[in-house]
Formats: structure tokens, C-alpha cells, sequence
């Protein structure tokens, strides 16, 4: 698999958003990536920073003007596109979701972020409904492909959930600002993940400063060993790199951690 994290800025103008976007997917195309992953909410600017009801009207369905673009945009570059979006069901039912685009301009199916941040500035238990979809993987030619989005990231139970399901590429979208301890966790905790499930995890991030947060990019692909393969600078950036799905297995024969988990003794886990 070639990959592409595509690491831009964003602003309160949807179609500007769209059309650079598109311009970086082709970037990522050129360079000969297959499949690209979008930030967090990558339409807009990171809006949960603030409460205001006004904001749910950026939320869109499934067949809103930016699902429709993006997979146009799929459909003409020839490739897989991971398209996070604030998603609307219906008035009330609002998710943080992300979906997988197939270079026929399908979708293949969504993800949708189960765990949910509120403090001073991250309020998304307002805007958001957890999850309810599951955690998925996505057989593609490419490879078996998960999601997780941003917060999710700080829950090892979600990369478990998805190394079960048979997943080798783990793509997290996220929006990460320099506040708080995230900086000094960002790559530590996504090697983390690979190595303790074996796939490969894909971290993007955005750039640019919005209303109080400022965000610090480093986008990163990490092998199933933890070696960080790629990484982007603190700009916008399309970060492509090569996945090669033999790595898994080659690490899998050395660590079986499949073969010697204990799934008997682990029932505090999931106990409230």
C-alpha cells in the first residue's frame, strides 16, 4: 500500500475547503498513493472548541454536498479516500464519523467516534452522539482497513477492537491541538497501538491556528514494530509512504500476540 495523510489548514468557507482539499488529493495521487486520509472534520474548522447551537448546522449527511465532492474527487483520482465529517443522521442525531470511499466513488462504509471529549475546550459530548456503528473493518485490495478518530486514540480497548477484526492499516484523523499533554503523547501512543496489535497506524493532523487552539500537524506513519516510517513538519503537508503489507506478517511470525493473549482473564476490562 502507498498512503497519503493529508495535513492542511481549514477555515469557515466550505467550498474554499473543498477545492483545496481536491488539490491536495491529486497532490497525493501524482506521488502514486492509493488510498489518503483526511483530518478530523476536515470541511471546517474544529468548531467544538466553543459550545454554540448554531454550529450543528455544519453537520451533513451522508449524501451532503462534502460526501458528494469527496467522492467525485475518489472517483476521478482513482483511489481510496477516508472522508471525516461532522455527520448528520437526522435533527438531533449528529455524529463525529468518518468514511471510506472506494475509487468507484462508493462508500464503503462509516466509522463513527466512540469516545467523546468535554472539557474547556474540547465540548463535544454537545455537538456529538457516541458512536453506534461499531468498529468496522474494511476489506479493501489494499489491505484490511480500520478507523479510529482522535480521542479514540487514548483508548487501547479501540485499537484491540480493530486488531480482532483482522485489521493491518489503522488510520486515525484527528484534530490535536498544543494544549494539554498531547504533543508529548502524540507519537508514543500511536506506535503503542501498532506495536501491541501488529498493523500499521497512520496518525493526521492538522495545522494553523483556530479561535483559541493552535494546531501542531507531525502527521505519522508507525510500522507494526513502532519505527515511525514517515512524518510531517508543523505545515500543510501531503505525508505519502510506502505500507508494505508483508511487514505484518514478518512481525507477526516473531511477536504472536494473537497466539498468547488470555481473553479469560481479562473480564475486568470491561466491567462499568
Amino acid at each position: 500500500m502507498r498512503a497519503a495523510l493529508i495535513q492542511t489548514t481549514a477555515s469557515t468557507d466550505l467550498d474554499d475547503n473543498l477545492d483545496r482539499t481536491a488539490a491536495l488529493l491529486a497532490q497525493a495521487r501524482e506521488r502514486g498513493a492509493e488510498i489518503a486520509c483526511l483530518q478530523e472534520c476536515f470541511n471546517t474548522w474544529f468548531f467544538p472548541q466553543r459550545i454554540d447551537p448554531a454550529a450543528q448546522s455544519l453537520a451533513e449527511p451522508a449524501d451532503g454536498p462534502t460526501m458528494t465532492r469527496m467522492r467525485a474527487e475518489a472517483r476521478r483520482l482513482g483511489m481510496y479516500v477516508l472522508v471525516p465529517i461532522y455527520e448528520r443522521v437526522m435533527a438531533g442525531e449528529l455524529y463525529n464519523s468518518t468514511f471510506l470511499v472506494d475509487p468507484r466513488g462508493e462508500v464503503l462504509g462509516v466509522y463513527r467516534k466512540h469516545h467523546l471529549p468535554m472539557s474547556s475546550h474540547f465540548n463535544e459530548k454537545f455537538y456529538f452522539r457516541p458512536g453506534n456503528a461499531g468498529f468496522p473493518v474494511f476489506d479493501t485490495p489494499l489491505g484490511k482497513v480500520g478507523i479510529m478518530i482522535c480521542y479514540d486514540r487514548h483508548f487501547p480497548e479501540s485499537a484491540r477492537m480493530l486488531g480482532l477484526a483482522g485489521a493491518e492499516y489503522v488510520f486515525v484523523p484527528t484534530a490535536t491541538t498544543t494544549r494539554g499533554f498531547s504533543r508529548s503523547v502524540w507519537e508514543p501512543e500511536l506506535r503503542g497501538h501498532a506495536i501491541a496489535n501488529g498493523f500499521f497506524v497512520a496518525g493526521v493532523n492538522r495545522v494553523g491556528t483556530e479561535l483559541e487552539s493552535t494546531y501542531y500537524g507531525a502527521s505519522v506513519f508507525v510500522d507494526p514494530i513502532g519505527q515511525i516510517v514517515a512524518q510531517a513538519g508543523d505545515g500543510e503537508e501531503v505525508l505519502v509512504a510506502d505500507l508494505p503489507r508483508e511487514r505484518i506478517e514478518e512481525v507477526r511470525k516473531v511477536w504472536p500476540f494473537y497466539r498468547d493473549r488470555r481473553p479469560d482473564a481479562y473480564g475486568a476490562i470491561v466491567k462499568p
